[in-house]
Formats: C-alpha cells, structure tokens, sequence
C-alpha cells in the first residue's frame, strides 16, 4: 500500500509494483532489497500475517527474511522493539499466525527460543484467548506458560502481564484441582493477593480455564464469601484492645476459612439437588 500512489486529480493510481493485485490475491510482498535495512518489518510482517489472516506470504519475502535471520540481523532487535511488536500482535484476531512466521523464519529461534517448546499448545492457547476476547496479559501469560524468558525482555513486558504470567506458572497446578477445601481455598486465595486484586484473579482463572477446564465459578463464589468477612467485625471479636498483626491475620483467616466453608456446603447441596433424579 506505502508503494501505490495517487495522481494529484485523483484520475488514476501508480502502482509500479503490482500492489493492487496483490492486494487482491490477498499476498503480503516486500517491494525492494530496502526492506532488509530493518530487521524490526520482520516481525512487522509476522504481525500483518495475524492481523490479516486471509493474506499468505509471498515466497520470496519469505527467503529474504529467513536470510536476514541467517545472516545475524535480527539478533541487533532490542527487547522494547520485540515487546511492542509482540504484544500488537497478540492482540490480533489470530495471533497464531504471527508466532508461526517467526517460527518458520527462524527469528523466533532466536529472539525466544523457549517459546518453540510446545509450540502447538501454546499458539493453540493464545488463539483461544483471542476468540474470548480476553485482554492482554492473559494472552501472554498463556503464550509464556511453563516458560522462563530472558530476563532483558521481561524488563520491558508491563508488570500487569509479567505479574499474571508469574502467577500462572506458580498456581495453576493448584488450581487445577478438582475440588478445593475451604481451608485450602483461603490459602490460594491469600497467596493470588485476590482480596486486594480480583481483576488479576480473575484473568489467572480465565489462564486456567483455557489451558484446562476449571470450575470458575465455585472459585469465584469463594472469593465473594471471604470478601464478604468485614475486618472491623473481626477485629471486635479478637479482643478489647488493639491486637498485634499476625493475631489479626489470623484471626481474619479464620473468618474467610468459615465463610468459604457455609458457601461451599450451600454449593454442594445445591449441586446435589439438580442431580438428583
């Protein structure tokens, strides 16, 4: 498109090198040697594919990328140039596309290459998370899941997506569980910070549920029961006068432990009910 023009009456376009019938072909095509200058339209590229699935890329811009990769160019990409393609990307109605074609350039290897372990699942996961609609940091923590990267790009990733892709790879196997005690539930609850922050638990279960089904809905009614233990009654019931710190938490992990437990025997009676023939 950046190499058609328009006359100054507007009467025709001049396109010296066919870009109205690639357009049409639907191809993604390089127009000159230029395009080598900079390593960052590799990943350009790779984005466009995913922003425009219906477009292939034409084969000899694919030669010219994969040389560029061969030759060491795209090793001089920094980490902030890598994070604002990548997360454009994600955000793409098929982010699977932009993964595969730096995959299949080889620059993937190369700028992330732990993301090549299970490449299938992980792309699969983050195509998922684009048809839920699902935000940014839950399209990369289930991009990262099981996954270490390098520490100068994580500098750069927002804490919000860096944070909950921590977070997954810590909890999820917790989460996992089929059924959760109220005990136990409190405690993941405590160590997710989900008082303080049910957006972020939310996003973690939405991770979960992509990557295995989990009952959301049982984790979520019990955060709203320990959400509803109010400190200031709790605090009334330790003792007459001001209490020490850990005497308070503990006191207030009683209370969420109790709640928890009333709605989750009201949950299963429930369940119970409509099961029952």
């Amino acid at each position: 498109i950046n190499a058609i023009a328009q006359t100054a009456t507007g009467e025709r376009l001049i396109d010296p090198f066919g870009g109205q019938a690639d357009l049409h072909a639907r191809v993604l095509r390089h127009v000159t040697a230029a395009f080598r200058e900079d390593p960052v339209r590799i990943l350009r590229v790779a984005r466009f594919s995913a922003r425009f699935p219906d477009f292939s890329l034409a084969p000899e811009t694919l030669r010219l990328m994969r040389d560029m990769v061969a030759s060491g160019e795209v090793d001089a990409l920094v980490p902030e140039r890598v994070w604002q393609e990548l997360s454009n990307g994600l955000m793409t109605p098929q982010p699977s596309r932009m993964m595969g074609v730096l995959a299949d350039t080889g620059a993937l290897s190369r700028l992330l290459p732990a993301l090549l372990e299970s490449a299938d699942r992980r792309f699969a996961l983050i195509d998922d998370a684009a048809h839920g609609s699902a935000n940014l940091a839950v399209r990369f923590a289930c991009l990262m899941t099981h996954f270490e990267s390098d520490p100068a790009f994580l500098r750069r990733v927002p804490g919000n997506c860096s944070d909950l892709a921590g977070l997954l790879e810590r909890e999820q196997a917790n989460i996992a569980q089929s059924l959760h005690p109220a005990e136990e539930m409190v405690k993941l609850l405590e160590r997710c910070d989900a008082f303080r922050k049910p957006g972020r638990f939310a996003d973690l279960l939405q991770c979960c549920n992509l990557i295995q089904p989990i009952d959301v809905a049982r984790l979520q009614g019990g955060l709203q029961a320990a959400q509803s233990v109010k400190s200031e009654t709790v605090l009334a019931t330790v003792c007459d006068k001001p209490a020490p710190g850990p005497q308070i938490a503990a006191a207030m992990h009683a209370a969420r432990v109790l709640a928890v437990a009333g709605f989750l025997s009201a949950a299963d009676l429930a369940n119970a009910r409509i099961d029952k023939p």
